[in-house]
């Protein structure tokens, strides 16, 4: 492998460890020694720095040959409708989201599942892992896969460790929750996004035109209309 992909592969593993490793691990002694406010300061010049390391690195790995390539735009296809999808998931994730780190609990045992919650009790991250899939299907180098790769583990074990944290915390609420929510998004219940739905394809349009400003490279609609 190029040692500029391989050190793509460190920078993504210092992300996600230390995501992982803040997040649940080393929070509680942490926060016991810092408090609240000192660990959130830790956590995010953790977080924003090596992030920022990704991102150098992403930049410097060379792109390498596409795994896959041909299919004239159908990837692009996929990869867009993927994209709207996520953007909605993300954006609906940021109301009533009983898996926000300080979000109420009260009523959770009782409450039933409405809107972007009957296709999946972690919106926020199913969201991120499919932004990851759409990526590797429209651009299958070796640098987009790593860095994909580690964006979809972040989100989907780090959804697995948020069930386990809320089950500590919050046993029988959290349980009932489970209950009635899908881990895996609900394919069938996807129309009960609503008008998340638009808000999603507005979301991917602007972001997409972002994409263009900052990269050079054209996605989504700009594909096409550049």
């Amino acid at each position: 492998m190029d040692a500029s992909v391989l050190m793509l592969v460190a920078a993504s593993t210092a992300f996600v460890g230390t995501h992982f490793l803040l997040s649940h691990p080393l929070r509680a002694p942490l926060v016991g020694a810092l408090g609240e406010r000192g660990f959130a300061g830790v956590y995010s010049l953790v977080a924003f720095a090596t992030l920022g390391w990704v991102i150098v690195a992403f930049r410097a790995a060379t792109p390498g040959p596409l795994l896959w390539n041909g299919w004239a735009d159908t990837p692009w296809l996929v990869a867009s409708v993927l994209t709207v999808l996520a953007m909605a998931l993300l954006l609906a994730s940021l109301v009533g989201n009983p898996a926000m780190p300080e979000a109420s609990m009260a009523g959770l045992a009782t409450r039933e599942a409405r809107g972007v919650f009957r296709v999946t009790r972690h919106p926020m991250m199913m969201g991120i892992a499919l932004w990851a899939v759409a990526h590797v299907i429209v651009a299958p180098s070796a640098r987009v896969i790593v860095l994909a790769g580690a964006m979809a583990l972040l989100a989907l074990v780090g959804a697995h460790m948020q069930d386990r944290k809320k089950l500590a915390l919050h046993a029988d609420a959290w349980r009932a929750w489970c209950g009635r929510t899908a881990y895996w998004p609900h394919v069938g219940r996807l129309a009960d996004l609503g008008w998340f739905w638009l808000a999603g394809l507005a979301a991917w349009i602007g972001v997409t035109w972002l994409h263009l400003w900052l990269s050079g490279i054209p996605a989504g609609l700009w594909r096409w209309w550049s």
